[in-house]
């Protein structure tokens, strides 16, 4: 028994490295994406050619992320059939098509317009190139749409039997599309994407105006940015808050996890908003526990006197590992918060015009760049971590789903995984910081000569 839990949790770990590279870079891919069609939709409606420099600008910063977020998929597919092949036989006949879907939906529709997107735009007209990048976009949201029904269906599987042998059958693939939890998942997760993306552009521009605060070209990127993160971050948390409402419903240990929440209150006592506690699993209760009285109960249930189903009422075995959960949840909401409140200050410093100039507010975007992903990166600790100890929710546990593989075999891939993303990373972030430090210029240089250079848009 040791054995096999020495090897779960090499390979739950080995999962955790290679899903959180992977997942920035495609939240990435999805903000860039539809950053940049908006930024050519501008040109061909303005005409003004400062949309087409911080098009082409972004547009390298895009292809980039492009081939580093394929390496890195590569690796994750490879590490999914290396570990996890009991619950590619379990869950095959669900998941599945799910994944053949957004290879076909997506993939293909991404990868057959990138390159007339990257270099086509001598070849084909200012509009049909517009196509070609509205297909790209179009097809990042669809491989989320896919993605994030599958994750989702492990979460609140639906639509299914169950074979004699313990597989899961598809039945009703309306009902495991659309399952419960699919359409808050997909909502918070493409929000949180194009938001994350907005703060690192936000950032990346700050940086900018702090060496060259008249370039408008970095202006008009940094004020973009700020819109967005002005309009996303509320909708975010509002989306959060009926997120985690449902979440309730469907896995009470999660939110009792997120909660830290071992006893339940007295009736009518409210619950608790613990502020800070250290959970020990061990001895079933928090360590140094700060809470302000009832104020949980205000975003759990919508009043002050209402409980939740606490820790204790569930079978041990069935507890995720609440620390981490605990503390990236907190993590996770600091960080929106700060977010919040970057988007508050933004408008009140563009009504005083002093947006670009103020060097303080300018350090202040530079340092919350990675927030957005951090933050992402932390509600996806909550989302998987909280649903231990199954992969498929209630049904199938996570110690059933591992392949017969050796803590040994799992650790091994693990150095080789983690060697080739040092390479692979450590080379794109050298190119990702050579393209950044200059803000765009006029004529930015593209993959290659644009069409507004023959059509004369400017």
């Amino acid at each position: 028994m040791d054995t096999i839990d020495s090897a779960l949790m090499a390979a739950r770990a080995q999962f955790a490295i290679t899903i959180s590279f992977h997942i920035v870079l495609a939240a990435l891919t999805i903000g860039l994406a539809n950053f940049l069609m908006v930024l050519e939709a501008l040109w061909l409606k303005t005409g003004r050619k400062v949309y087409l420099d911080v098009y082409r600008y972004w547009l390298k910063v895009f292809a980039l992320n492009i081939a580093v977020g394929t390496a890195s998929g590569l690796i994750l597919e490879y590490q999914f059939g290396l570990n996890w092949s009991r619950l590619a036989v379990q869950a095959g006949d669900v998941l599945g098509p799910l994944m053949f879907y957004e290879v076909l939906a997506a993939f293909f529709l991404e990868a057959g317009f990138l390159g007339i997107m990257l270099f086509g735009r001598k070849k084909v007209g200012p509009r049909l190139h517009f196509f070609a990048t509205c297909a790209v976009a179009t097809g990042s949201l669809i491989s989320a749409f896919w993605i994030l029904s599958a994750n989702s269906w492990m979460h609140t599987p639906a639509g299914f039997s169950i074979a004699a042998d313990g597989r899961f059958i598809a039945e009703n693939w309306w009902a495991i599309i659309f399952n419960p939890s699919f359409p808050y998942r997909l909502a918070h997760m493409t929000i949180a994407a194009l938001l994350g993306s907005a703060v690192f552009v936000g950032g990346i521009s700050a940086w900018q105006l702090l060496k060259a605060s008249d370039n408008p070209r970095a202006r008009l990127q940094f004020s973009m940015a700020l819109w967005v993160i002005v309009v996303l971050t509320p909708l975010q948390i509002l989306v959060g808050d009926l997120h985690g409402l449902h979440t309730l419903e469907v896995q009470p240990q999660k939110v009792a996890a997120i909660e830290g929440s071992w006893t339940r209150p007295a009736p009518g006592a409210g619950e608790p908003l613990r502020l800070f506690a250290w959970p020990d699993m061990s001895e079933q209760r928090n360590h140094w526990e700060l809470a302000i009285p009832r104020i949980g109960s205000l975003y759990l249930r919508h009043d002050l006197s209402s409980t939740i189903a606490a820790l204790d009422e569930f079978p041990r075995a069935d507890i995720p590992p609440v620390a981490p959960v605990f503390f990236a949840f907190r993590l996770m909401v600091g960080l929106a918060i700060l977010m919040l409140v970057q988007g508050l200050v933004s408008l009140r410093l563009r009504w005083r015009q002093r947006l670009y100039t103020s060097r303080g507010w300018l350090w202040s975007n530079v340092l919350l760049a990675p927030a957005g992903f951090l933050a992402m990166l932390s509600g996806w600790v909550v989302t998987e971590v909280g649903r231990q100890p199954f992969t498929v929710y209630g049904l199938l546990r996570t110690a059933d789903s591992l392949s017969s593989v050796s803590r040994a075999q799992v650790m091994g891939a693990t150095w080789l995984i983690l060697l080739f993303y040092l390479l692979i990373f450590g080379i794109g972030l050298w190119v990702l910081l050579r393209l950044l430090r200059e803000p765009p210029h006029e004529d930015e240089p593209g993959p290659q000569p644009t069409l507004a250079d023959e059509t004369g848009h400017s």
